[in-house]
């Protein structure tokens, strides 16, 4: 009995500690959407990985590339968090978002765990379920 207590104590505490996890990471992935939709592209970019502000360089340049690349997170309408998962070492995040025509798009974040807390490594469109090629 005393075993199966411990085991669920420990349960338990990774539980929280995963859901504590999760929250961090939607925090982050929220407040740069935040910042898109007020044009803050500075303040956006400082949810960047250091390997994507590496790539860009500038938060004009990254500016650019989420407007032009990545239109239904600059302006979305409306955004549902759904799996996060571990995949190849990091964590994934799938996003539902619909955009200001209605037309919804899913994309994974890639996270980044760094020093100054949870980054966005990554962002790829993904193929919407239940279409089919």
């Amino acid at each position: 009995m005393r075993k199966w207590m411990m085991g669920a104590v420990l349960a338990l505490g990774l539980a929280g500690a995963a859901m504590a996890q999760e929250t961090e990471i939607e925090d982050v992935i929220g407040s740069q959407i935040e910042a898109f939709k007020m044009d803050d592209f500075a303040q956006a970019f400082t949810y960047a990985a250091p390997n994507i502000r590496g790539i860009f360089g500038t938060p004009e340049n990254f500016g650019r590339m989420v407007t032009q690349g990545y239109p239904m997170v600059w302006r979305p309408a409306d955004v549902t968090y759904l799996d996060l998962r571990e995949e190849a070492g990091r964590f994934v995040q799938t996003v539902r978002i619909e955009d200001a025509q209605g037309g919804v798009h899913f994309l994974a974040y890639a996270m980044i765990e760094t020093a100054d807390g949870w980054k966005i490594g990554g962002v790829q469109i993904l193929e919407a379920p239940g279409v089919s090629a």
